[in-house]
């Protein structure tokens, strides 16, 4: 079983049929495939390509571009998620303080890819507010000018213990990813083709298969919160693999810090106000540390 398919260019056209399967994609699943979104096939290569060739460096040269609690943009390879170690090596970069590499092209690749993901990622929040019977650019104002949104390369290396894929929560092995839902709004993946990314959908993990061509959209907090519930954050986690590394690019849609979300629906609200910039920076002190429970919407529930 699939998640449902979506075409970018039909949503951008204001198609009923389209908007129609965003909106069922995004309560049923919370995750959806998106298609005719533009992005030429020599780009996704050549981007995949200079992601790979970043992680290939000797780890000092890696370790040189090290991010810190105080500058949340660089190379990280000890993340916590749910408190538990990931099987993965990241690099986070944003628009400023991002300390990049001396020489290449990694910098212009990256940026571009930044801004090409943040262009697609403002299309379907144009679309989620229509779906929610709102103007179109209702929600603009927290994206522009500007905002908190990353762009993350994943690596995750091969495993020698990976944990077992048939156990819900397991707690023996390594997971690429243990399971969380994401943070802020909208999330835009890139796969290189190689699967490990699973969705929990009605008490089961499904994986979504791993191509070149589409990227993988998945509904994040806050756009769950303004739904009021319309719409789900899921669970996912990615598995690790004894056999074969696997290669990611995330793109975090999220707002600017002072937002304050809300229900945006004219019905009883599920949720008190989050401020977003509040609720991010609780969430992120986790990935550095075991704090304790993790920071949940289901902390601001009615």
């Amino acid at each position: 079983m699939d998640i449902p398919v979506v075409s970018l260019r039909s949503l951008k056209n204001k198609e009923t049929a389209a908007l129609q399967t965003l909106s069922d994609a995004a309560h049923e699943w919370g995750f959806f495939r998106l298609v005719e979104h533009d992005l030429e096939q020599v780009e996704i290569n050549r981007f995949l390509d200079v992601t790979r060739a970043f992680f290939a460096q000797p780890e000092e040269n890696k370790k040189a571009l090290s991010r810190t609690e105080e500058n949340p943009w660089g190379y990280y390879d000890r993340e916590l998620t749910k408190n538990r170690q990931d099987w993965k090596e990241i690099f986070d970069l944003g628009l400023t303080d991002t300390p990049w590499p001396e020489s290449g092209d990694f910098k212009s690749c990256m940026l571009t890819w930044h801004e090409q993901c943040e262009s697609i990622s403002l299309d379907l929040i144009r679309s989620i507010c229509l779906v929610l019977h709102q103007d179109a650019d209702y929600l603009t104002s927290a994206f522009t000018p500007t905002n908190t949104s990353f762009l993350r390369l994943n690596h995750y290396p091969i495993c020698p213990n990976p944990a077992d894929s048939a156990e819900n929560f397991p707690e023996a092995g390594q997971l690429g990813i243990h399971h969380h839902t994401d943070a802020g709004a909208v999330t835009v993946l890139l796969q290189d083709g190689v699967s490990g990314l699973q969705v929990r959908h009605r008490s089961q993990w499904h994986t979504i298969e791993a191509d070149r061509e589409t990227l993988i959209v998945n509904i994040g907090d806050m756009v769950q919160v303004w739904s009021n519930d319309r719409f789900v954050a899921p669970l996912h986690r990615v598995l690790a693999n004894s056999d074969t590394e696997r290669f990611s690019a995330a793109f975090f849609m999220n707002p600017k810090f002072e937002t304050n979300c809300r229900p945006l629906l004219e019905e009883a609200p599920r949720y008190d106000t989050v401020n977003w910039g509040e609720f991010r920076a609780a969430r992120a002190a986790g990935d550095y540390a075991d704090i304790g429970e993790e920071i949940q919407i289901s902390n601001f529930r009615i």
